[in-house]
């Protein structure tokens, strides 16, 4: 049975917090991951750009670009209301 989109989604926000300022996921590097974890049987990359597009679109990650297009979390400003 199929890993579920909302699983893969969970996991990889775990992945780009804990990483978060230490180094930057790109969105293969997310998907290696998850096909290493659950195995090609379980997870297919179309599963996974489906999660990253859930993740992006509910706002939990966004995409950002230093050199390189990179999947992080939202930034706060630094004048923003806790």
């Amino acid at each position: 049975m199929a890993v579920a989109i909302e699983a893969l989604a969970d996991e990889m926000y775990k992945m780009v917090a804990e990483t978060q300022g230490k180094k930057n996921l790109k969105a293969l590097d997310l998907t290696k991951a998850m096909i290493a974890k659950y195995g090609e049987a379980e997870c297919s990359k179309d599963d996974c750009k489906h999660a990253i597009r859930q993740l992006i679109d509910s706002g939990r990650c966004v995409y950002s670009y230093f050199g390189g297009s990179f999947i992080t979390l939202p930034h706060k400003e630094g004048a923003a209301p806790e």
